[in-house]
């Protein structure tokens, strides 16, 4: 899994929009990470088609297959906005997504099991087909991603994925396990 270059929106601290482009500083790092991807072998490649994930994709030089499954969580209506904006804004709203992102499903958005579960479908279906596979995607669904590996998405919140690195995932006779987070060397 490659997380995308630092975005526009990650500069400002905000919710990202699906029409966040890369930052100078992103296009940096995925040039960076396409050196060290040359280490490794894919069959296929999937890219979320978010803006900032299709420009890292092209910035690593791959063609893929979009697929939403691996879109970023939906911030619905906080979209585009800061924590003290979307407080400020919708006091209601955010102390229930505060209080259990989980299940809280955000006003036109999802909630984290939700994303969990289309996350899920999607690697499920992928592993049936038993072939090394390069995902260009978000930090919300590398975390669910990992999450998955414990078979709980209550883990969401113990990982943290970075701009422009790489996570590798294992299935080796049905066991999942995690072997590389946040790699840029």
């Amino acid at each position: 899994m490659i997380r995308h270059g630092e975005s526009e929106d990650n500069l400002a601290k905000v919710l990202s929009r699906p029409t966040a482009c890369l930052t100078d500083k992103g296009i940096s790092q995925i040039k960076k990470t396409k050196e060290l991807l040359k280490g490794y072998q894919f069959q296929k490649v999937y890219y979320s088609p978010l803006r900032r994930t299709d420009e890292t994709r092209f910035h690593l030089g791959l063609d893929g297959i979009e697929e939403d499954r691996i879109i970023e969580i939906n911030f619905g209506i906080f979209e585009g906005l800061g924590y003290e904006d979307f407080t400020a804004k919708y006091p209601e709203e955010s102390k229930f997504w505060v209080d259990d992102p989980f299940t809280y499903e955000i006003p036109n958005g999802e909630s984290i099991y939700m994303v969990y579960e289309r996350v899920k479908n999607f690697l499920e279906h992928v592993v049936e087909n038993d072939v090394d596979i390069l995902l260009v995607t978000h930090e919300g669904i590398i975390r669910i991603i990992c999450s998955w590996v414990f078979d709980d998405p209550n883990y969401f919140f113990k990982f943290k994925a970075e701009n422009g690195s790489i996570s590798i995932i294992s299935i080796n006779e049905g066991y999942k396990y995690i072997k590389k987070l946040n790699c840029h060397t």
